[in-house]
Order: structure tokens, then sequence, then C-alpha cells
């Protein structure tokens, strides 16, 4: 296969690699050697975000590993990062922006992401929370953080910046005033949750989708014990024997081949390498079509917060909450 045929063209005229490291859940401690060990074995797409409270120790690796003078030059790496919920204020923007250029050791970003749609109270908790374990909201309009953002691609601070866990309603409200369409829309994509209507609906309007989570996610905090485990999935095992690949590279291998951006989280050398080895070998169009077919909507990523001892959906009582619509 031509190199080609492994990036996403960005509307910025960007390289954006289909397959990516993703960072959420990986410690401190131990990521660090992930990424070091991913660039080492040829990735050039890394995912980040203020939350996942590692940007510093990734930026070590990067200091070790990219430069002029290193490995992997700058801009041949793509970095993504992410605005965190308590940052949506207009004035927040920037500085956090900057934080996460100071954490990771970089001068830009490839790609910025406003995280969630709905705000958390500003400061500098990331999870401000009441007395009785509820999240404590702000209602900037998410419209007025995107002007923001917008001047970030003005300064040369970021390449283009983009959206995380919107939904297609919510992303036309963005493009209606934005002067810098988004690049990308990140969201939650596995056989399971196949975003058929959304990634249609952001290909349509000029978006790149990359989905997080594409394994299914078997190692949250919120796990459902009778929840449907993907890597199990009889029809994905059977492929994996026919092509003498792992599950995880049948899940891969589909989203590249309908040319969605994969981000699969690994802290574990052998896994980080097999994610990245997808570009040997084509599904069939039945295939591709069948995996498709296994959709249930079943989203694995709701984050959960524990009020009155029970479990609820932690940012479902927020007006701009995204997944109260179909898609």
């Amino acid at each position: 296969m031509s190199s080609e045929s492994r990036y996403a063209l960005l509307p910025t005229g960007q390289k954006m690699p289909l397959v990516g490291l993703g960072t959420w859940k990986s410690d401190v401690g131990q990521v660090k050697e992930a990424v070091k060990y991913a660039l080492s074995v040829g990735y050039r797409h890394i995912d980040c975000a203020t939350a996942y409270s590692n940007e510093a120790e990734i930026g070590e690796a990067f200091l070790e590993t990219v430069g002029a003078d290193k490995a992997v030059k700058r801009e041949e790496l793509f970095v993504t990062s992410k605005l965190w919920n308590t940052k949506h204020h207009p004035e927040d923007v920037e500085p956090a922006l900057k934080k996460s250029l100071e954490d990771l050791k970089v001068d830009y970003l490839d790609l910025y992401l406003m995280h969630w749609p709905h705000a958390f109270e500003r400061g500098d908790n990331l999870f401000p929370k009441n007395p009785d374990g509820t999240m404590r909201y702000d209602y900037t309009d998410y419209k007025e953080t995107w002007k923001a953002m917008e001047k970030l691609v003005a300064k040369g601070l970021v390449k283009a910046i983009g959206l995380s866990n919107f939904n297609s309603r919510q992303i036309d409200d963005v493009l209606s005033v934005a002067s810098v369409k988004p690049a990308v829309l990140q969201v939650e994509c596995h056989p399971y949750l196949a975003q058929n209507e959304l990634i249609a609906h952001c290909h349509q309007r000029g978006l790149e989708v990359t989905a997080y989570s594409p394994l299914g996610s078997p190692d949250r905090m919120w796990k459902h014990p009778d929840e449907p485990v993907l890597l199990e999935e009889p029809g994905i095992k059977k492929l994996a024997e026919k092509y003498s690949k792992s599950p995880a590279q049948i899940l891969l291998r589909w989203q590249v081949q309908r040319k969605v951006i994969v981000i699969p989280k690994s802290v574990t050398p052998a896994r980080i390498l097999q994610n990245l080895q997808v570009f040997d070998f084509s599904l069939t169009a039945e295939e591709i079509s069948n995996i498709g077919s296994l959709n249930k909507n079943w989203r694995y990523i709701v984050p959960m917060v524990t009020v009155d001892g029970k479990l609820v959906a932690r940012d479902a009582g927020h007006p701009l909450y995204p997944f109260n619509e179909p898609f």
C-alpha cells in the first residue's frame, strides 16, 4: 500500500496519520516509555489531553526523542491535545493551551480539540464537585469558546482546531459561526457504536473523524459486569484467524479502511507495535459491512459519578450534554 493511504488529509493540508497512540488512562510512570517506544517503531501521531494528567511526562519523552538533532523531527510528528471543561471561558483558552505546550515541550500543536461541549466551574480543579458528589457546571456557550480557539490558529500556536464528543446538531452549531472550521471530530467509535450517521455527517461537512476507544476500552473504570466484550465477538475472532491477525488488528483495520483515524491506547510494547501493523492486509467490502452491522449503539464511555451511593451519568444534567440526541 502507498504511504498516502496511511494518512487522513485535513482541510488545512496537514497529513494526520490514521493510527495514533492514545494516552488516556496511561499511568504516570508508564506513559513516557510507551510514547518513546511508539515513536521508535514508527508512530507519528500522539493523542494527549490536559485531563489525562500525564502531559508533562509525555513532554519528557518528546524532549528526548523529538527535535532537529533527534530521531524524530518535530514537523514529522502530529500532536493533539484537548481543552478541558474547566477552561471554556474565552479568557482561559490561551493560557490552558500554553500550559499544554509547556508540559508537552512543544512550540505548537498540530490539533487542539474542545474535549466536551459542556463546561465545568472555572478553576484549576479538573473535576469540581458539590458536596453531594454532583458536578459544579458552568454554562459558557461552546461557540464563545470556539471563537477563542480560532485565535490560537491565527497566532500560530495550533495548526488546526476541532471538537470531541459533540453531536451532529452541536457540530452544525459551531459551523454556523466558525471562521476557522473544525478539522476533526473525535468520538467513541467501534463496531458496537459504529457512528455511521455521525461519520457521514462529518465527512459531508469536511471534518475527519477520530475514533477513541476503538477496541471497546476494556480497561476503563466504569465497567458494567454484563456488558458485551468487543474483543470476544465471534465474527471478529473468525476474521482474526482468517488473516492471521489479532482481534484488535481487525477492529483497527475496519476503521482505517473506512478512513476513520484510530488512537488505540496501550503501554505494552508488543501491543503498541501490533496496533500499527494494520496496513499489510485488507478486509473485503462484505467483511467491512458485516463488522458495521454489529452496531448496537452501545456507548462504553459515559463518565459516571457516585451520588447518594448510586452511579449516575456525571454530565447528563448539563443542558449541553451531547448524548441525549440520536447522533
